[in-house]
Parts: structure tokens; sequence; C-alpha cells
């Protein structure tokens, strides 16, 4: 078996897993989320619920006390629930993990200077390559318009082509028909010319036949 080549540049190492550990991003969006709602919930405080219910908050204090701790308790349950819900369906710590990664992994290649070229700040560049890079997209898709137009007009063209071919062929057919009817013609005209020549011919001997027996009948009755 031959040997592998040793100055074959290895393959690029795959990316390493994403954790599904929190990571700093998912943990400061959880702590946002938090925050928030504890916000809320100290916005929803027991004088502010029981001014909505002055009799029950005069006769029945302890009542409408655990009332609101009953309500914001839930409330904090169905938030807290609904947010987990969200990350695991949205599948949002693996992408927060994925986006650390690779956020830590460009800054990790600009230390070392594993660009591909020296970076250039969009306000030094010229103007033509500034509206070129936003023309772009649309010249792009303006251009895959035209390919498209251009194909179907020429498939119309080969189609009318295609058309006009066989319309030539038909009238070629035509022309030769008419020219065998014109040839078939002209030799019936021959043929007949013919026979009426001999016709003459035989007119003008049976003419002249006619005129030397009557001459020698003359020439009898003289002698």
């Amino acid at each position: 078996m031959p040997s592998a080549n040793p100055s074959r540049t290895p393959s690029p190492a795959a990316p390493p897993p994403v954790a599904l550990t929190p990571g700093p991003r998912a943990s400061n969006l959880h702590a946002s989320f938090t925050n928030a709602l504890t916000h809320t919930l100290r916005t929803c405080s027991y004088p502010a619920f029981s001014a909505c219910f002055p009799t029950p908050a005069e006769h029945a204090v302890p009542i409408l006390k655990s009332v609101h701790t009953q309500i914001t308790a839930k409330i904090e349950e169905s938030a807290q629930r609904e947010f987990e819900e969200i990350l695991v369906e949205r599948n949002v710590v693996r992408g927060l993990n994925e986006l650390e990664r690779l956020m830590g992994e460009a800054a990790r290649r600009r230390r070392e200077g594993v660009l591909d070229g020296p970076g250039v700040a969009p306000h030094t560049l010229p103007p033509e390559p500034l509206y070129l890079a936003h023309l772009a997209p649309y010249l792009a898709s303006a251009e895959q318009d035209l390919q498209k137009e251009l194909s179907e007009v020429q498939a119309e063209n080969e189609s009318l082509t295609r058309g006009i071919q066989a319309q030539r062929e038909q009238v070629e057919g035509l022309l030769q028909g008419l020219e065998a009817m014109v040839t078939d013609l002209e030799g019936a005209n021959k043929v007949m010319g013919e026979v009426v020549d001999r016709s003459e011919i035989k007119k003008e001997t049976v003419g002249l036949d006619d005129e030397l027996r009557a001459t020698g009948r003359e020439l009898e009755m003289k002698l």
C-alpha cells in the first residue's frame, strides 16, 4: 500500500463541540430576564394591588395578602417556565455558546495575525468599491433576471427558426411539384405538336396526290 504524502496539507481540525452549559452570554441573558421579571413583579406590590380592592384591603387584609402572594408567585412561575421552554425550543444556549466560541476564535486570530490580509476600515475606502458593494446584490439579481429572459428569448427564437425551416421545406416541396408538373406539360405539348405536324404533312401529301391524279386525267383526255 503506497505511503501517504508527507507534504500534504492536513485537514483543518473540526470545531470543538458546543457545550450545553450556559456560557457568559447565555448567563447574562438569563440574568437580564430574571432582573426584568423581578422589576415587573415589584411594580405589582401589595400596596398597588390592594389599592385596586379597597373593601377587602380594609376588612380582609390577610386574605388579600394571600391572594396577592399567590398571583405574583403564579406569574413568576409561568414566566420562568415559558422562558425556559423558549430557550430549549430555540436552542438559545447552544447558539449563544457557538457565538461566544466564534468571537473568541476571531479575537485569537486577530491577535495572532492569522487573517487573510490587513483589515481596511470602511471609511478609508474610495467611493467606487463602496457603492459597488452596495449594488452587488441588486446587480446579481438583475443579472439572473436578464439571464432568464435571454434564455426564454433564445428558446422562442429557436422555435421560430424551426417553424421557418419547416415552411421553407414545404415551399421547396411545392416548387418541386410545380416543376415536375411543368415538365410533364412541356412533354405533353411536344408530343401534341408532333402529332399536329404529322397531320399537316398527311394532308399535304393527300392534296398533292389528288393534284397529280387530276393532272394525269387531263393529259389522258388531251391525248
